[in-house]
């Protein structure tokens, strides 16, 4: 996992990468190779289950704000405030539907 934010992409990448580099080190006999693709797969595992648990809060918070958009809008008949707020709690709803934990 590299000081960016956590991606999905690059943790798949490295998830999968790191059991292939197990597989030939298990194949060969090669045990460094069987252990740094353990360790690859790890953290590559672990980068995207960080990325998919933000992406989900993320998901949480625009929910919240939207819902909040759309009812202040609703109160002072801002149907423009209301419908912004609308979207983004619907938004909200895909993105944790997307990064919904497994």
């Amino acid at each position: 996992m590299s000081s960016q934010e956590p991606s999905k992409v690059s943790g798949q990448f490295h998830s999968v990468k790191g059991t292939a580099v197990e597989t030939i080190g298990d194949v060969t006999g090669m045990s460094s190779w069987s252990q740094s693709g353990k360790e690859e797969h790890a953290k590559g595992e672990g980068e995207y289950n960080a990325a998919q648990a933000k992406g989900y809060a993320e998901g949480v918070s625009d929910r919240v704000t939207g819902y909040k958009d759309s009812v202040v809008g609703a109160v002072t008949g801002d149907k423009s405030q209301q419908t912004a707020g609308n979207v983004k709690n619907e938004k909200g709803q895909t993105q944790q539907e997307i990064n919904k934990p497994t």
